[in-house]
């Protein structure tokens, strides 16, 4: 068999519900109340899709979200596009996950991998670990200690594997093991992971976020996602340096010297040869700070910027937070752009890419992290973030390189960008959108 066909017949598949306070997490409402709860629901969904995220692009992999309690257009508005999202149907919990994989096996899936959304202990190398255990087994189980299991995942079809199990009980892995067996399939077993779904069980989500943030909750990561910028991204990691507690360089796949000029301005290098949105969010995993800061490889952040930040996102109902835009250029059109930026961003809450996200750590992964769209992953995630809370935009300049409005013009620049903008909220594809900006950057 070819292996790297089989690979890419790889397929996860996210189990959840639409945070709907008193539906959500119901067994740690005593403990957090209604809105508690369906909050932790929402961020710790967000992380597993964050996770997904990750895995599926580094792997080639399918992904989808099986959500209750919600519309596609509800989950989509919450957690981006580029995934798929379906709904669970009706049924007790063996129904709606037998239908889930039988419909991927279906699709094409050779081997397929369910999880939940509330064991933060599931990471990209679990994951790894269930699918290259799927190549000589028939069944994988991810333990959790509650008696129940975090992870399933199957490279036959065996609808029965989900008959007469005791859901909601902690006889539901024993009972699995059991049916296996009487099924003739070949198992392998997963570390063990606890579940948050009870009050006892919210000291582990506490022990994930200390573990995650290895550096105290003020703490300042960049993030730089780069590609080609060995001319520029010494100046950006010279500035950045003066406030940020780590600066982590995410590079595309460079065939400059921009790898080399990360490295000796000290910031620590990923290679990560995928798209913007994608070299993000794997500069996130990696991130030990409390606050993530977006940052372009051509683009000098303002003196103090990391007391600006901290103090902006103290401000009520903010969500996240960006700099006004600055372009290094002279001539009065270039402070036009600038203008017309500071109008949209204040007034529409529409800041782009180029003006330098923060947000912190936790809000990041309840937002599910960055959509891997080809282009225009900053407004689309700009556009989720307006609608979970404020984003409060500094009067200080982040300062981009003018190049792109001098190789094309202020006004064929200007035109194009909101030409996308059109586009992409009339739902065009990202693949389509990529090819209009190709075609529309060529010079003459």
């Amino acid at each position: 068999m070819n292996m790297r066909s089989d690979f890419m017949k790889r397929h996860l598949i996210v189990f959840t519900r639409f945070p709907v306070p008193g539906r959500a997490k119901t067994r740690l409402i005593p403990a957090l109340g209604e809105t508690g709860a369906a909050r932790l629901q929402e961020t710790m969904t967000g992380h597993s899709v964050f996770v997904a995220r990750c895995f599926s692009v580094s792997r080639s992999a399918g992904a989808e979200i099986r959500f209750a309690d919600g519309r596609p257009n509800d989950m989509i508005r919450w957690l981006g596009r580029g995934l798929l999202m379906r709904a669970q149907g009706s049924g007790d919990l063996g129904e709606r996950m037998e239908r889930a994989v039988r419909k991927a096996r279906n699709e094409g899936a050779g081997s397929v991998v369910l999880i939940g959304s509330d064991c933060p202990g599931v990471t990209v190398e679990i994951l790894d670990e269930a699918f290259t255990r799927l190549e000589d087994h028939d069944l994988v189980l991810g333990p959790a200690h509650d008696g129940g299991y975090y992870l399933i995942g199957l490279r036959v079809r065996a609808p029965s594997l989900f008959e007469g199990i005791s859901w909601g009980e902690n006889k539901v892995l024993s009972e699995t093991v059991e049916k296996s067996e009487r099924l003739g399939l070949t198992l392998a077993m997963l570390p063990s992971l606890t579940d948050v779904d009870r009050p006892g069980d919210l000291s582990t989500w506490n022990r994930f976020l200390e573990t995650k943030r290895a550096l105290d909750r003020d703490s300042i990561s960049i993030i730089i996602p780069a590609l080609n910028e060995e001319a520029l991204l010494h100046g950006t990691i010279r500035r950045a340096s003066a406030g940020a507690d780590e600066i982590i360089v995410v590079d595309g796949g460079s065939s400059d010297g921009t790898l080399k000029r990360a490295e000796e301005a000290g910031a620590r290098v990923i290679s990560f040869p995928f798209g913007r949105g994608a070299q993000m969010n794997r500069g996130a995993a990696a991130a030990r700070g409390g606050i993530f800061l977006f940052l372009h490889a051509d683009s000098i952040l303002p003196e103090g910027y990391a007391a600006l930040v901290r103090r902006g996102l103290q401000a009520p109902g903010t969500m996240a937070g960006a700099f006004s835009l600055g372009i290094d250029s002279p001539g009065m059109k270039h402070r036009w752009v600038e203008a017309a930026a500071g109008g949209r961003s204040r007034f529409l809450h529409m800041p782009y890419g180029d003006q330098a996200f923060f947000i912190r750590d936790v809000d990041f992964w309840r937002m599910g992290g960055f959509s891997h769209l080809a282009i225009m992953e900053d407004f689309e995630f700009a556009r989720r973030l307006g609608r979970k809370g404020r984003i409060h935009i500094l009067g200080q300049k982040v300062v981009t390189s003018g190049r792109r409005w001098e190789k094309l013009g202020v006004l064929r620049t200007t035109l194009i960008n909101q030409g996308m903008v059109v586009a992409f909220l009339l739902g065009l594809s990202s693949g389509r959108l990529v090819r209009w900006y190709r075609r529309s950057h060529k010079t003459t």
